[in-house]
């Protein structure tokens, strides 16, 4: 067994103060991901991990593309009949998190995932690159299959079937987006006493600011 017991780092490139933020999660967010695209804080600093509760009640985490945020919430795409699509229909509550390690932040996100209007899904689908459209249409996604060859094929097959056409999107793939209940701001600082920052949304759509023990 390797011992990791030493492996240890001090964090000390910012802070997190009550008097420095917006009463607006969102808000806070925004600045957040510019301020980590801006020093390169990640290889895709869109990656989020997404955790739902599978059909067989166990919890299960995947690394997801964050693909627009608004005061609305998050937008990601998936097959809805994947194990994650599978699993949001069936239990909305999701939790998304965000860890950038070069700003030395953390952002982990509670909400209730719903799926987007068929007009934000179709404008997205035709946004991307044709072999993502058909990825999209030829994989069953989280389903057994035999072997690679056998989705190579298919695409193969599927591109010869579509070439020259308009590619449509398929009624099982589009966005869900994730409206925000609780977010937790996670800034490291030195000897363990990191900043933590709790917005809760409240009954009136305002925002519950909290400061938690690190």
């Amino acid at each position: 067994m390797k011992d990791l017991g030493n492996y240890r780092k001090s964090y000390e490139k910012s802070e997190l103060l009550e008097t420095q933020i917006p009463e607006d999660p969102i808000n806070l967010f925004h600045k957040w991901f510019y301020e980590a695209e801006e020093f390169d804080a990640a290889d895709e600093v869109n990656a989020m991990t997404l955790s739902t509760i599978g059909l067989d009640g166990f919890p299960k985490a995947r690394v997801v593309l964050l693909k627009k945020f608004n005061e609305d919430g998050f937008i990601f795409y998936t097959n809805y009949q994947s194990e994650k699509g599978k699993a949001i229909l069936q239990n909305p509550n999701v939790c998304l998190s965000f860890f950038w390690p070069t700003v030395e932040r953390q952002i982990i996100i509670k909400g209730i995932a719903i799926q987007t209007s068929e007009q934000v899904s179709d404008n997205y689908f035709a946004s991307r690159p044709e072999g993502s459209k058909l990825g999209a249409i030829v994989s069953a996604q989280s389903e057994v299959v035999d072997n690679r060859d056998y989705l190579e094929h298919s695409l193969s097959t599927l591109e010869k079937e579509w070439e020259g056409k308009t590619i449509e999107r398929p009624k099982h793939w589009g966005g869900f987006i994730v409206r925000p209940v609780e977010v937790e701001f996670w800034q490291g600082r030195p000897n363990r006493l990191h900043d933590r920052i709790r917005y809760q949304l409240q009954k009136d759509c305002n925002w519950k600011i909290e400061r938690l023990a690190p």
